[in-house]
């Protein structure tokens, strides 16, 4: 066989092809091939068939076969589906080489340009599922022999766009290199086609060449002309990517990845990293790959500190340009994040270079993220129809911590592919776009638990990827917009008209809401509302208003012999906690009627809640459906957060419970010295508040902005903040200063420390020592508290209860249902601890068995039997083979022995892990979508409140008009505020699995000492572990009762449900 490859030109030639690791080595090696074949390259479907025809040789009979598999697909009807289809895609990068295979496949001539020539994009890409199983088919393996064989499925994009590139030049591609699209030439009469234009001039071919379909993916930077594009702003955002070279040595091997830590759900690891070294980061990703790829998100201020930038500048392009950045910091930040992640495993690192020669270290903003409001056009002249559609990031602009970029994208291609197809069988122009535009709109919401679980049936049809699939959501006359006729008069688009003067679904004017207040409020007992100052001023129309709500919530009996004053502060108090509106102004404002325009404000907030509610809600303890629930049972958390903290300090501790509703008893009377327009001005700044800036906690007023954590400047959220006592300042859980701790932080600050320069002897600290108690329990009561026996928990029971599940609604008399047995994930989380050391806390690993380095080094002669047995490795587990591995997972010495079920549990673990960051990324990214919205809308809410309270002559209708907007503006914060809460409960949820895994560790490391061995001081702390695991187990309850009874509320509540 090697002599014939070898004596065999076309051979050699093609043995080149498949081994060539640069642009210019696989067209070359082509270019041979096709002419020792006597073939014309470019010249489309027909041409992969004479290759295969004229090439018997035995390497490239496995790529033949998934080749004729996949072009055998039905949906391709033998490559005539789009047989006199013209083609040109821009852009040769991992999604314009997916979208050129399928058209090729499909038959259509394909002529690709791309302005590069060359790929050095080192940074590795995230792959799902069917990614991988996409790839495989189209030869991954054959092109690169280490796909996906590590511990998480990636790739380089340089090495994803290789492999494309090969099979695009197979199937007949055109291929033009070092070209640039700048436009399109319309058909210059009828009876012509559509050119585009290219600098530098491209050859006559190219610039002879007519299509009729153009799909665009240049990257998010350039867009064709017609589309519009819509920008998602979140806060300031500053990513760092850095490679660094991957000697492939067996230490470097040992050095397990990092699938993703994020500040959101893990701070500890962030404050080590920040007191080590001076470093402060948001998340941070490690993939090893052709280079040791680390991603990570840095803190503005904390590069400033560090020197990596020279200046602070508002605008992201100053302030990340090449004259603000210092690439010599940079570099040394990059590398003590690097080296302390890794736990300087991976010895001295040395920077791959970019396509300029440069250490391949780069910072980048992705404070905005773009998107396409529509996915493709149509543009007619003469005649001539030219189909236009967007994919990869000129489509959307991906997330990178999310790890859907080539995923979307990939799946962007096949929707495309399909529109051209759909296009080729003379579907209507109105028609294609209508089914495009439907399947644009599920891109944003495909993720892997989505989508179906059959990653072997996918193919171009989009019945085989989306489940539910509606092809009709987005009808043809909604896409009449997008079909542009350039040679004659438009009649008006129905978009231009649709919202001109209209006021926003569900806002009221002063006079709808006047008239609503009215009604709610009639019948009650001495009041009477007709306007919104003086109706108000007794505090009883409040009560009225919240009694119709939420009957027995306010007894009028009740409110005899109360003030003004107190009868609406406890009005207001009443409807925060168990109603969920937020007061924007304090019980004086409202009985001074000082402040009509808050008060008009804050009942806003109760129309728009209640309006379509049922006067009957049902009991006090279910969360009013007008509201969102979240936000009620993020007060409460707070609420027994504060409860719990005052009755440690008055050292009468019980176990935490989980939150319950409020008393409605009367408050205490405000501060006398708090004036009426207290509400007006922030506690902390002590600059003015106007209407959308208030943000109300405990009945104090504050700029959202001024609300953040007094060390690390975070901003806080309901549940998750504190309130010192002694210096008044408020602070993250997190930061919260303990006994004695302030003055031992005061010396290791790190605002002083500069950044290290790792040199060979510099060593990470070692694993921190079990943490004494803060204060020694003693186990005889004190005489204030009952007398108690105090339990001793055996090992055994210590281990029921750390793997205690949560079953919400069950009775503790009874005795619960048996437990599930463990997933193979979690067990390999715990048997396979010292393989998670990557986390900047060392702990011991077992040594990775060098069987599978081997197996990652090793050549792969026989790749189908590799892909059919890693295939297998992904299947479900058989209940008896999983106890076999619960067996082994409990020995990690065992687990070296059976290196391919190792990797599997590594891999089952780390996808775990993977999915946890991805989450917690896109709740941070929203979070932040969030919190620029609502500054957004704070700055046109002062615009309009100046122009309301200003003395001035508009006319009435003018100020009518104001006011409503200023409404408007309110309901829309409200509901981002609603949104907001909602995502901080699923934080909580990532929060306390988080705290329960490492409490679960750490608890286990005391069970596994032997007794004899343990001091007095590991058995207090193993009881303080034991104390803390409970009652993380206790709030991780009260969420799931939570949760339940939402759920059980939702149902009530939808329609058809009493029958």
């Amino acid at each position: 066989m090697a002599s014939t490859a070898s004596t065999n030109p076309a051979h050699a030639h093609f043995e080149s092809f498949v081994q060539a690791q640069l642009c210019r080595d696989v067209l070359n090696s082509f270019q041979g091939l096709c002419e020792t074949l006597g073939l014309e390259p470019g010249t489309g479907l027909p041409q992969y068939h004479k290759i295969k025809a004229q090439l018997n040789y035995w390497s490239a009979k496995s790529l033949w076969a998934k080749l004729d598999k996949r072009a055998s697909q039905p949906v391709y009807q033998q490559g005539q589906a789009c047989a006199n289809t013209k083609c040109l895609v821009v852009g040769a990068g991992p999604c314009g080489l997916r979208a050129a295979v399928e058209l090729a496949l499909l038959g259509a001539r394909v002529v690709l340009v791309e302005k590069r020539t060359k790929f050095s994009r080192h940074n590795v890409l995230h792959l799902w599922p069917f990614t991988i199983h996409d790839l495989r088919a189209l030869g991954a393996k054959k092109f690169y022999g280490r796909f996906c064989t590590g511990t998480l499925d990636h790739i380089s994009i340089r090495q994803l766009q290789l492999l494309l590139l090969k099979v695009a030049l197979l199937l007949g591609v055109e291929i033009h290199w070092g070209i640039a699209f700048t436009g399109l030439q319309p058909p210059p009469r009828k009876g012509s086609g559509w050119h585009a234009q290219f600098q530098p001039s491209p050859p006559a071919q190219l610039a002879n060449y007519e299509f009729d379909v153009l799909i665009s993916a240049a990257g998010g930077k350039f867009v064709p002309e017609g589309f519009s594009i819509r920008e998602m702003r979140g806060k300031l955002a500053i990513g760092i990517t850095v490679n660094f070279v991957n000697g492939r040595t067996v230490e470097e091997t040992q050095v397990p990845e990092i699938s993703g830590v994020a500040r959101i759900y893990n701070q500890k690891f962030f404050q080590s990293l920040l007191k080590a070294t001076g470093i402060d980061l948001e998340n941070i990703v490690y993939y090893k790959d052709d280079t040791h790829y680390f991603v990570m998100t840095a803190k503005k201020q904390c590069l400033l500190r560090l020197g990596v930038l020279l200046q602070d500048f508002p605008e992201t392009d100053q302030l990340l340009g090449s004259a603000n950045v210092v690439p010599e910091a940079l570099q040394r930040f990059a590398r003590a994040a690097a080296d302390f992640a890794t736990h300087g495993k991976l010895g001295n690192l040395e920077f791959a270079r970019d396509a300029r020669g440069r250490p391949d270290v780069a910072a980048f903003d992705f404070t905005s993220m773009m998107r396409a409001e529509s996915s493709a056009r149509v543009q007619e002249k003469y005649g001539g129809r030219l189909l236009l559609g967007l994919v990869g990031d000129c489509l959307v602009e991906p997330f990178w911590p999310l790890g859907t970029g080539v995923a979307r994208g990939f799946l962007a291609a096949f929707d495309a592919a399909w529109m051209v197809k759909r296009w080729a069988e003379g579907a209507g122009p109105l028609e294609v776009l209508a089914e495009r535009e439907s399947l644009y709109q599920l891109l944003s919401q495909t993720s892997p638990e989505n989508m179906h679980r059959n990653v072997a049936q996918y193919g171009l049809d989009p019945a085989t990827r989306y489940p539910n699939l509606n092809l009709r959501a987005v009808t043809p006359n909604q896409v009449q917009d997008l079909y542009e006729v350039m040679d004659k008069e438009h009649a008006q688009r129905k978009g231009d008209q649709t919202d001109s003067g209209k006021a926003a679904a569900g806002s009221a004017g002063t006079e709808e809401l006047l008239r609503w207040c009215q009604e709610q409020t009639a019948g009650f007992p001495g009041v009477h509302v007709t306007d919104f100052s003086s109706s108000w001023a007794d505090g009883l129309a409040l009560c009225a208003l919240v009694h119709h709500l939420q009957p027995g919530l306010l007894d009028p009996s009740e409110l005899q012999g109360m003030g003004a004053l107190e009868t609406a502060a406890w009005a207001l108090k009443v409807a925060e906690h168990e109603l969920g509106i937020t007061p924007v102004l304090c019980a004086q404002a409202v009985v001074a009627g000082s402040d009509p325009l808050g008060l008009i404000a804050y009942l806003s907030h109760f129309h728009s809640a209640f309006k379509d509610t049922p006067h009957s809600l049902g009991p006090v303890s279910q969360a009013p459906s007008g509201t969102s629930s979240a936000i009620l049972f993020l007060g409460k958390l707070q609420r027994t957060l504060q409860r719990t903290r005052a009755k440690v300090e008055a050292e009468t501790p019980s176990p935490e419970e989980p939150p319950v509703s409020e008393p409605s008893g009367p408050p205490s009377l405000p501060s006398e010295h708090q004036e009426a327009g207290a509400q007006d001005v922030c506690e902390l700044c002590g600059k003015h508040l106007y209407l959308l800036e208030r943000f109300c906690v405990d009945g104090h007023f504050f700029h959202r902005s001024c609300f953040r954590c007094h060390t690390c400047e975070v901003t806080l959220w309901p549940g998750g903040y504190e309130q010192h006592p002694a210096d008044g300042h408020f602070y993250c859980l997190q930061h919260l200063p303990q006994e004695g701790q302030k003055e031992a932080d005061s010396n290791g600050s790190p605002e002083n420390q500069e950044l290290p320069v790792p040199d060979d002897d510099s060593t990470q600290p070692g694993p921190s020592p079990p943490v004494s108690p803060v204060k020694k329990v003693s186990p005889v009561p004190s005489p204030s508290q009952p007398n108690r026996r105090l339990i001793r928990l055996s090992s055994l029971e210590r281990l029921q209860l750390s793997t205690l599940a949560i079953i919400p609604g069950t009775d503790p008399g009874t005795e619960p249902p048996p437990k599930p047995p463990r997933s193979c994930s979690a067990l390999a989380r715990q048997a396979l601890e010292g393989s998670f050391v990557g986390w900047g806390m060392p702990v011991q690993a077992p040594q990775v068995p060098e069987a599978t380095e081997k197996v990652e080094e090793s050549s792969f002669s026989s790749e189908e039997e590799e892909e059919e047995k890693e295939e297998e490795e992904e299947m479900p587990l058989e209940p008896d083979l999983e106890q076999t591995l619960r067996t082994f997972a409990k020995n990690s010495d065992t687990m070296t022995k059976y290196p391919t079920w190792y990797r599997t549990l590594m891999r089952r673990a780390k996808e775990e892990e993977m999915k946890r960051f991805c989450k917690a990324q896109a709740i941070q990214r929203r979070l932040h979508e969030i919190e620029a919205a609502v500054q957004e809308l704070e700055t046109q809410g002062r615009e309009l409140e100046l122009a309301l309270r200003r003395q001035s002559s508009s006319p009435e209708q003018q100020k009518k008009l104001w006011l409503e907007q200023l409404l408007q503006l309110i309901q829309k914060k409200n509901s981002l505020v609603s949104e907001e809460a909602e995502l901080m409960i699923t934080v909580q949820e990532l929060d306390l699995e988080e705290k329960q895994w490492q409490l679960d560790r750490e608890l286990r490391g005391y069970m596994n000492r032997q007794e004899t061995l343990k001091t007095e001081a590991d058995r207090q702390c193993e009881e303080q572990v034991l104390r803390k695991l409970v009652d993380v187990v206790n709030q991780r309850d009260a969420l799931i009762r939570f949760q339940e009874e939402r759920r059980l509320s939702e149902v009530a509540s939808e329609p058809g449900a009493q029958g």
